[in-house]
């Protein structure tokens, strides 16, 4: 009996669990998440209607696709998506992070001010499989509506808008260029860091139509490694690159992230610590208010969301464990690309990912 990926093909987390499973060989079956599937299986066992979500054979269930992913890893921990020397896994992990939490901002946009027609059939072939096109339609754009209000809370207005295209376009540059060199971030196998991207990269930005021809246009070599990893020709291959390398090619895209996302996120954790300070409860909201961040010299507000804290965690966490020359190897790197911030970053509470809910285990001072 095979695993249970419940899914859709426009869902942006859908295609980067997808992508991992087909790559680590596992053995699955992929069931549409039509209302029904959220009836029977998603809202009784997560509580809440979000995708992608894992059936193990023994019958677990999982959520989360950093769970998803960390599951099978234990599961058959080589080869592995995580590199095991020092910088490659920190930068892995950071780049996860950037991917799946802020990648998502450019990901909304494009999706709803260029695609937006067209994603209301999408979302109608998932909630109404066998409707007929019209009918899809409408039911697609009653279901789409939610998920394009979240476009203003996530910091995509007029005032931000050019400032997000010129971003994304920037890391499309940059991107390419780095995969004229080298097939993934860090040798000829996917990391985790990958599959961080590959997310927002596929679902929205490569497989919607609008934004998927700017891709094409813009950034190649980036399409390329889009359909290398969401169409696996050779399970479990490739090597990380050798000495713990971190090309140079990467260096303007970890910039990127140190320069527009490690801001907010210190902003986010001062944010949390507040709203700890002032609430004795095990589980944060999923925003504690709005804070601001900056592209290209502009700036706007995005909700606080403390899952992101969460997820860069998992790279500080990782930091933290290291000394000697291991962790002055990360200091280095991180002072490179100009993420001093990470090398002290002041996390209020310690933040855990359990029974599909995010939860506060303590203080952190």
């Amino acid at each position: 009996m095979p695993h249970i990926l419940y899914a859709a093909p426009l869902s942006l987390y859908s295609g980067k669990a997808r992508a991992y499973l087909d790559w680590k060989g596992v053995d699955y079956e992929e069931v549409l998440s039509t209302p029904d599937v959220y009836r029977d299986v998603i809202l009784p066992n997560v509580g809440r209607p979000v995708i992608p979500v894992v059936q193990t054979q023994d019958g677990a269930i999982l959520q989360d696709t950093t769970r998803i992913i960390d599951h099978f890893e234990a599961a058959a921990p080589e080869p592995s998506v995580y590199p095991a020397t020092p910088r490659q896994r920190l930068a892995a992990l950071l780049l996860e992070c950037f991917g799946d939490e802020w990648l998502v901002i450019p990901a909304m946009h494009y999706r709803w001010n260029y695609n937006e027609e067209w994603v209301y059939g999408e979302f109608g072939k998932t909630a109404l499989p066998d409707g007929t096109p019209e009918e899809q339609y409408a039911i697609g754009k009653e279901r789409g509506a939610a998920f394009k209000g979240f476009c203003q809370p996530l910091g995509i207005t007029d005032a931000t808008i050019p400032a997000i295209e010129a971003s994304y376009e920037h890391f499309l540059r940059d991107f390419d260029a780095h995969l004229a060199k080298h097939p993934f971030l860090f040798g000829t196998r996917p990391s985790i860091g990958d599959y961080g991207l590959i997310g927002p990269l596929y679902a929205h930005l490569y497989r919607d139509p609008a934004s998927g021809e700017i891709m094409a246009r813009t950034a190649p070599r980036v399409a390329e490694w889009v359909r290398r990893m969401v169409e696996v020709e050779t399970p479990r291959s490739g090597e990380f690159l050798p000495d713990d390398s971190i090309p140079s090619t990467l260096e303007p895209i970890l910039q990127r992230m140190m320069a527009e996302q490690v801001p907010y996120l210190v902003r986010v954790a001062e944010m949390l610590g507040q709203w700890a300070d002032a609430n004795d409860a095990a589980e944060p909201p999923r925003a504690v208010g709005m804070a601001d961040f900056t592209m290209e010299g502009v700036t706007g507000q995005r909700i606080a969301t403390p899952f992101s804290l969460w997820m860069l965690q998992r790279g500080l966490d990782y930091l933290a464990s290291l000394s000697g020359e291991e962790r002055q190897a990360c200091a280095a790197m991180l002072r490179s690309v100009g993420g001093e911030a990470l090398l002290d970053f002041s996390m209020p509470v310690r933040l855990a990912f359990e029974d599909h809910k995010l939860t506060i285990e303590g203080r952190t001072d």
